[in-house]
């Protein structure tokens, strides 16, 4: 049995498996995205952001 038989028997040969696998990887890819984007906004912008420079406005009584 080769790998794209293999393949097709496991996600595409009946449509609600293929369906939900399409469905989670795209949940999958989004949530991997959004966190990527936001890790790099978090370090393009470090310093700039409120939660890095609340401290020097914020005192706790």
């Amino acid at each position: 049995m080769s790998v794209s038989s293999a393949l097709y028997n496991t996600f595409f040969k009946r449509n609600s498996v293929f369906v939900g696998t399409v469905f989670a990887g795209a949940f999958a890819f989004g949530v991997g995205f959004d966190i990527g984007v936001t890790k790099f906004y978090d370090a393009w912008n470090k310093g700039k952001q409120w939660k890095d420079i609340r401290h020097k406005y914020v005192t706790e009584e």
